[in-house]
């Protein structure tokens, strides 16, 4: 598969997000997230969505030229406003915002309601992680997950994600407490592959493997039954009930509503400086040592042994940075419109 390289498909996206009229900081931000997560081989949730959000900032349902601002707050919380902005440029904000309180009081949270969808919520884990930070983000998105004894949805896929700064590669992990990301359903309807019968809940309340019935006729099963549906309640609470962001169905679609209509997606962070809460030698011999002990467990018959979370996706962008981001097709043809939309050419990589 040709592949493209990273920096290229970073000013690729940036590019386009300058020609919807952004502004060149927050621009790099959003591309640097996108390109970011397709490095890491996490494809549903970067460039591919390129095209869709220029859609929604030029219709005007996400502002490019958007200011977030700090709502309220104390010394060691506050409460963002995100004026419709991408969602990238605003939890990066905010992401800041809790690093900075968390360096004065240990331990913080940020939470940033009226944004738009945020797209992968690791990249702001691992944007504490880089700043030596523990993090944990969560967000929260229009009904999509069905709950245990419900015929339809009930909660969005909210995403759950934490990065622990170690003396290598962070440990983190980036999920959906849905059984899976909606993006992947619409990613293998659009390679033609059938999806297994554990992801969708059918208009009748059982499992589905139709997934064009998905999301108007089914929802998305929540992740390991009531312990999915618990978690993704408790992102609801931490991103937009504390808050004071908007719930569930008061989510808008960004890919489904008009592109003149804001999302109102909200997310939360909290950040825990590790070097102001331990002795840095010490955390770095116990953070060590639990890292031996998972890694040299004794592999199951057929199996590699224990990955770490995070552990892929790093060993991805170490590939990525070497030999450039190999982009499947349903991605490649989403980076194809946006350059149609915006008159961007693409880079050298993707050209047919």
């Amino acid at each position: 598969m040709a592949t493209t390289a990273i920096d290229a498909l970073e000013m690729f996206a940036g590019d386009c997000l300058l020609w919807a009229g952004m502004p060149r900081e927050n621009a790099a931000t959003a591309a640097a997230a996108l390109a970011g997560t397709d490095a890491c081989g996490v494809y549903t949730h970067g460039t591919k969505l390129l095209a869709g959000y220029l859609k929604k900032l030029r219709g005007g349902g996400y502002r490019a030229t958007a200011v977030p601002r700090i709502e309220r707050e104390g010394p060691a919380w506050a409460v963002m406003d995100g004026d419709s902005c991408l969602g990238q440029v605003g939890c990066s904000q905010a992401m800041d915002l809790a690093i900075h309180k968390a360096r004065q009081c240990g331990v913080a949270w940020v939470a940033i309601r009226n944004t738009g969808h945020i797209g992968a919520a690791g990249q702001y884990a691992l944007q504490a992680a880089a700043a030596g930070c523990a993090a944990l983000v969560t967000g929260n998105d229009i009904p999509s997950v069905a709950a245990p004894g419900s015929r339809g949805a009930v909660l969005g896929s909210n995403p759950l994600a934490f990065a622990i700064p170690t003396d290598s590669d962070p440990i983190f992990l980036d999920i959906a407490t849905a059984a899976v990301a909606g993006g992947k359903v619409y990613a293998a309807l659009q390679r033609g592959e059938s999806i297994p019968s554990t992801w969708l809940i059918g208009p009748d309340g059982h499992p589905t493997t139709d997934g064009s019935l998905y999301p108007h006729s089914a929802a998305l099963a929540p992740m390991a039954g009531h312990k999915g549906y618990g978690l993704g309640l408790w992102c609801e609470v931490m991103s937009a009930a504390l808050p004071g962001g908007r719930m569930t169905w008061d989510v808008g679609s960004w890919i489904f509503d008009p592109p003149e209509r804001p999302s109102w997606h909200n997310a939360s962070m909290t950040v825990y400086d590790v070097a102001a809460l331990t002795d840095a030698t010490e955390w770095s011999e116990r953070i060590g040592r639990l890292r031996a002990q998972l890694q040299t467990a004794s592999p199951a018959a057929g199996s590699h042994g224990v990955l770490l979370p995070g552990q892929r996706e790093m060993e991805n962008l170490r590939l990525a940075r070497e030999r450039g981001i190999p982009l499947p097709e349903d991605v490649r043809a989403k980076l194809r419109e946006a350059s149609e939309l915006s008159g961007v050419a693409l880079p050298a990589g993707l050209r047919d």
